[in-house]
């Protein structure tokens, strides 16, 4: 696939062109492509607000995502 990234004046990315045989062969494996949408449904949306919502409320509760990944690598070495 020879893909083209398309810039703006400043050089960042704004779209992707993609050759129409490319196009026509992702369409043949993924059926459904134009027809996914980049809307996030209403329940997505409330489950990221209550979850803001708990940060927001409970700051202390954020860790950096190395901690987890340091307990997953103990869990997997043992």
């Amino acid at each position: 696939m020879k893909t083209q990234i398309i810039q703006d004046h400043n050089g960042l990315p704004t779209g992707v062109f993609i050759p129409i045989e490319d196009w026509d062969n992702l369409k043949k494996r993924y059926p459904d492509i134009e027809e996914i949408s980049n809307d996030i449904p209403d329940w997505q949306k409330e489950i990221i607000s209550e979850r803001l919502e708990s940060i927001a409320k409970n700051p202390e509760r954020i860790k950096p995502i190395q901690g987890l990944f340091d307990a997953l690598d103990k869990k997997v070495k043992r």
